[in-house]
């Protein structure tokens, strides 16, 4: 984006969790989204580059730090903790860097935040926010700065219609005209209540969630549907829907901006078919020696629990019917229960972690893990390897073709002061067909049955699209994710912290790469 200018008084970004760049502009093409398209012939559109290409729920803290993971620290509900044998729910103090609205209030600007993805608030915001108000994934709970914004919300509108939460919905699949319907209505509430908030008070910033876009594109993406261009159009027709009431909420908010400010849509991901190999990787761990069960040949054998004698007796599909109907609270500890009987730590050297699209291992540390046994440095730097060329290794035998797409080492793709809250090791699928059996020479065949019955999951492609004071029109570039706070913070005409990986997209000439290197 070569000539955006800080030259805008104020900002205002709208943020599309799980938002699909494909499927804006293809609408607006077809003329389906009028107001996305009138922002796309005024204003500019970048492709963002994003950390979903290695963890797909990093990118909302990658957004609103401008920083890549190894340095914030966030990248699911769950995460490994140093200290912690198993992964733990992320807490508020999650994030080892502020959000560029904290950096944006620091340095005087009024700012109003509403329902960005997994944010919390922190301490000595002096603007308005709420969180996990309406979001799909709630990281935390639904408060806000000061209470009182929230209290006043409630009391005007009501609570959030949708009645769906990503942890609470578990693994069961919601009617879809029930899910349209109720999306809708959220969508139309999420414009009302935004309008209302924007005009509470004056402000320079601010910066508005929709989540709605989320489990839009999971349950509502056409089943085994590769993309919208080739797909059956009418299959699409209720995903279409919700964008097209997004496209309505979009020019009810822009009509009401102030003349001189900058817009900016943002998402840093979007939709796919559900196609991925995660299930199947405690398995590959074992058949490779790295994540061993209790041993039975040292003295006797491991009694199994109740509930694991249980779920020997019970098929899978209706032990998600007995796991869908539990607190989801309750589901979690027992399953992290269950997942720590099943291992015997004083042998395992690498496990796997809580995911749902891409494999994630950790390393059983010394002196990170308390009951660790592999030693830091070169021990460490070789099991690594020894992962990578393994899973590398892994093919999908109905094809012949590989089954992963990449694997990632952490501390290659993202250092940082918290890259001890990622996986070691990140697997990526290749997703171009449907797959449930992995092999290789080593481990031979691993076959698995999926829990998730989603028919669509994320892409890692993000998008900017922006317009407005400052914008040129036309443009068409290249950034990154990690790009987009630097570049609000130039827009308001604020200085940049150190410590930022992202760099402002004024600085990027039509075409030019990004910063961010793989």
């Amino acid at each position: 984006m070569s000539a955006l200018h800080a030259t805008a008084q104020r900002v205002f970004a709208i943020g599309l969790d799980m938002g699909d760049g494909e499927l804006i502009r293809y609408w607006s093409d077809q003329g389906q989204l009028p107001h996305f398209a009138s922002l796309l012939s005024s204003g500019t559109w970048v492709d963002l580059e994003s950390t979903a290409q290695v963890l797909h729920t990093s990118t909302w803290p990658t957004f609103a730090t401008g920083t890549l993971p190894g340095r914030h620290g966030v990248y699911f509900p769950y995460q490994p903790k140093p200290g912690h044998q198993l992964a733990q729910h992320i807490q508020p103090d999650q994030y080892g860097v502020p959000t560029f609205w904290k950096m944006a209030d620091a340095q005087g600007r009024s700012c109003v935040v509403y329902d960005v993805p997994e944010t919390f608030p922190e301490a000595g915001f002096q603007g308005r926010a709420i969180f996990d108000w309406g979001t799909w994934a709630w990281y935390g709970r639904p408060c806000a700065c000061p209470p009182s914004v929230l209290k006043g919300m409630k009391s005007r509108f009501g609570r959030y219609p949708l009645g769906f939460e990503a942890k609470r919905l578990g693994a069961k699949i919601p009617d879809v005209g029930v899910l349209k319907k109720r999306l809708l209505r959220s969508i139309a509430y999420k414009q009302d209540t935004a309008h209302w908030l924007l005009h509470q008070e004056a402000w320079q910033l601010a910066v508005v969630g929709f989540g709605e876009p989320h489990p839009a594109g999971h349950y509502l993406w056409p089943l085994e549907a590769d993309d919208v261009a080739s797909g059956n159009a009418s299959a699409f027709q209720p995903l279409l829907h919700v964008y097209q009431a997004l496209d309505r909420a979009l020019g009810a908010l822009l009509d009401h901006l102030p003349a001189d400010t900058a817009v900016m849509v943002v998402s840093g991901d979007g939709v796919r078919p559900n196609r991925c190999g995660w299930y199947l990787l405690p398995t590959v761990l074992e058949r490779l020696g790295l994540m061993c069960p209790p041993a039975s040949d040292e003295g006797a054998a491991r009694s199994p629990s109740l509930i694991g004698r249980v779920k020997t007796l019970v098929p899978p599909s209706t032990r998600r019917l007995i796991a869908d109907s539990l607190p989801w609270w309750l589901r979690d500890q027992i399953g992290a229960r269950e997942q720590a009987g099943h291992i015997d730590w004083s042998r395992t050297r690498a496990f796997t972690l809580p995911t749902d699209l891409e494999g994630c291992i950790r390393i059983n540390l010394k002196g990170r893990e308390p009951e660790g046994i592999v030693e830091p440095g070169a021990e460490y730097e070789a099991l690594c390897r020894e992962l990578r060329s393994e899973l590398k290794m892994l093919t999908n035998p109905d094809t012949g073709a590989a089954a992963v797409r990449h694997v990632w080492i952490r501390n290659e793709i993202f250092p940082g002061e918290r890259q001890e809250h990622l996986p070691d090791v990140i697997v990526t699928w290749n997703d171009a067909v449907p797959f449930t059996t992995l092999s290789s020479p080593r481990i031979g065949r691993v076959e698995g049955e999926t829990a998730d019955l989603r028919p669509g999951t994320h892409s890692p492609y993000g998008f900017l699209l922006a317009g407005g004071a400052g914008v040129p029109p036309g443009g068409h570039s290249r950034g990154h994710l990690a790009d987009v706070a630097p570049t609000i913070l130039q827009l308001l005409g604020l200085a940049l912290p150190d410590g930022l990986d992202g760099t402002p997209l004024s600085l990027l000439a039509p075409g030019a790469e990004s910063t961010f290197q793989a």
